[in-house]
């Protein structure tokens, strides 16, 4: 299990991780750790709702908990308990990210530009600092 301080301590380190790959004009990576970033906190946020003490992380752990195996951002937004909240008072922000999957790290150099990334970064730190 990941406790949920853990989940919310990695995700604000991707978002850092982010921040170096932007000014190091690596756009892709930085969109990609924000998408990553914001995973995490959904987990995290999802624990709090449901009390539970951690998210699970292994095979094993997931056995009872297949349905919350998911990578996709709205399932987890929707699961997290706080769907309605961030789709209205947050919704620039959640439309920004909400197109970010798992398959975006394959996706060529050159699609993402510097200000898409931007953008990216600073709705994705803002929606961190509500979940």
């Amino acid at each position: 299990m990941l406790s949920r301080d853990t989940l919310l301590e990695m995700a604000r380190a991707r978002l850092e991780d982010s921040v170096v790959l932007l000014k190091a004009e690596r756009f892709e990576g930085a969109v990609y750790l924000c998408g990553y970033a914001l995973e995490m906190a959904l987990k995290a946020r999802i624990c709090k709702t449901l009390s539970w003490q951690g998210f699970p992380s292994t095979p094993s752990e997931f056995n009872k908990y297949r349905s919350f195996k998911v990578h996709d951002l709205d399932v987890l937004l929707h699961l997290s308990g706080v769907e309605q909240m961030i789709k209205g008072k947050y919704n620039k922000q959640w439309s920004e990210v909400a197109s970010w999957t798992p398959e975006s790290r394959y996706a060529p150099s050159g699609n993402v530009s510097g200000e898409d990334a931007q953008r990216m970064i600073r709705s994705t730190r803002n929606l961190l600092e509500v979940l």
